[in-house]
């Protein structure tokens, strides 16, 4: 091996070690308070080791018209732009990275269904969506926030208007000069066709791995591995990183089975959730194309806390040992 060689090969070798070796998104989603919290609320995110915050400004869509409303006054402080920039304050000042993540809310079902018919309905639509998008988007780079997403599982609208989001990436571009990434639900991955457009392939993780109780965290990783071979496949398609947007395992039977949530109707099971979440940080966090996460979900509050029992949130289980550990590596 010549000299010129070996350099080459030494300073291959030390990016590899630098690109494994960084640093994981370790974040946490919260989930928007009704009312201001103050720095002790946040403060709680920390002690996990989490260095990422998921802030999500909510907007609505009724299932009669194709409006887009948002900071409306019956909203909640933390969905709303006050709000937002509240959390975003207080975030900072604990020292955590924010990614901000407007997720529109469908009062009919869940969003991804969310669709119109006619032509003029559509036009009205994202002429509203955008406005919304962008007012956030300007937001995100007068605070400096760190990534910003264009839009959170919207399934039927990326598949019946696939151009649409090609060019509000465009217009979030013109007004925000940080990351940019799309949450797409699990299902929906392969189907984006503007990924190449976005700096992470963003994906809300709620895959399906076992029709069992209480699987094996071996059972699991097994059940993750052709998942994990596509979603590797789509990083280098794109040559993008991917990156969950959402994750996360309730805390009760059957939990990976309708991972995306089972609205309480299964026992309670914490070693469930801690074994669930064992698997996917086996399965993911070792490799150099996985940017880490944003597990689902946080409370600032008790009083957002519904069916703490089983519910998704970590706090005060069993798994919360698993998730500081995982985040202080």
């Amino acid at each position: 091996m010549n000299l010129f060689k070996k350099h080459l090969f030494l300073i291959l070798a030390l990016f590899t070690l630098v690109s494994c070796s960084q640093q994981k998104i370790n974040g946490v989603s919260l989930v928007s308070p009704p009312k201001p919290v103050d720095e002790l609320a946040m403060s709680g995110v920390k002690k996990i080791n989490a260095n990422w915050v998921a802030i999500i400004p909510f907007a609505f869509c009724n299932n009669s018209s194709p409006n887009v409303y948002y900071n409306q006054n019956r909203q909640w402080w933390g969905e709303k732009s006050e709000g937002v920039l509240g959390l975003i304050h207080l975030a900072k000042q604990q020292g955590l990275k924010v990614f901000l993540k407007p997720h529109v809310w469908y009062r009919k079902s869940w969003i991804g269904d969310f669709t119109l018919e006619k032509e003029q309905d559509w036009k009205t639509w994202e002429k509203e969506y955008t406005a919304y998008i962008v007012s956030f988007a300007k937001m995100a780079q007068e605070q400096q926030v760190d990534l910003f997403c264009v839009g959170t599982e919207l399934k039927q609208v990326t598949l019946q208007r696939p151009f649409f989001f090609k060019k509000l990436i465009n217009k979030v571009r013109q007004v925000y000069k940080g990351n940019i990434t799309y949450a797409a639900n699990w299902d929906n991955v392969e189907a984006i066709n503007f990924w190449r457009d976005l700096d992470y392939i963003g994906v809300d993780a709620y895959y399906s791995l076992s029709d069992k109780k209480q699987p094996t965290i071996d059972e699991l990783l097994a059940a993750w591995q052709p998942i994990k071979q596509e979603l590797h496949q789509l990083s280098k398609t794109n040559n993008k990183p991917i990156l969950f947007t959402e994750y996360g395992f309730e805390s009760s039977d059957y939990n990976t089975k309708e991972t995306w949530g089972s609205n309480g109707k299964y026992a309670i099971n914490q070693q469930a959730q801690a074994n669930a979440y064992q698997s996917l940080y086996n399965s993911f966090y070792n490799e150099n194309w996985f940017a880490g996460g944003f597990l689902w979900k946080w409370h600032l509050t008790e009083r957002t806390m519904r069916n703490k029992d089983k519910a998704f949130t970590p706090q005060g289980k069993k798994v919360a040992k698993i998730i500081r550990k995982q985040f202080k590596k």
